[in-house]
């Protein structure tokens, strides 16, 4: 069983996080159009984003995170990140699970995520804990969907 996330509040290490989302999204570079949004997160984001909404971590220093922020109608799930050596032992699951359970507190009826459509591999997995996919949506200045829209009922 995977330790049980904790809410990140300050103080805490926003650099130290920052470089977790920044090297498990790494990846993404080049793969996908228009590169991740990560690439204009800032520490001080991460903490404003903890005060607006939830950030919930797993391990000291983490190993894991999530971003939870409140949308009118579902409980927004980003920026959803685990560590390379930490992969496989059900950390993105219990962070999945945290924000179930804290968009029911909430008084939400679902959880929502994007996942970008190069991405397959992510759709498949977040298909896997019950996600489906219910729009398509393009960034601005693009005419071809560059975002797939998954939610799921808590």
């Amino acid at each position: 069983m995977p330790p049980r996330p904790f809410r990140a509040e300050e103080p805490y290490d926003w650099e130290g996080l920052l470089a977790l989302i920044r090297s498990e999204f790494a990846y993404m570079d080049g793969r996908i159009d228009p590169p991740s949004s990560m690439h204009r997160l800032t520490a001080g984001d991460l903490a404003r984003q903890a005060e607006e909404g939830e950030i919930w971590v797993i391990g000291a220093p983490a190993q894991a995170c999530v971003v939870l922020t409140p949308k009118k109608d579902a409980l927004y799930i980003g920026k959803l990140a685990v560590a390379g050596a930490q992969r496989g032992k059900g950390l993105a699951r219990a962070l999945v699970e945290r924000a179930e359970e804290r968009a029911r507190m909430l008084g939400y009826r679902e959880v929502e995520l994007q996942v970008r459509v190069e991405l397959v591999e992510n759709q498949q997995a977040f298909a896997a804990l019950g996600f489906r996919q219910v729009a398509a949506t393009a960034h601005p200045g693009y005419s071809r969907p560059t975002s797939l829209t998954f939610r799921k009922t808590v």
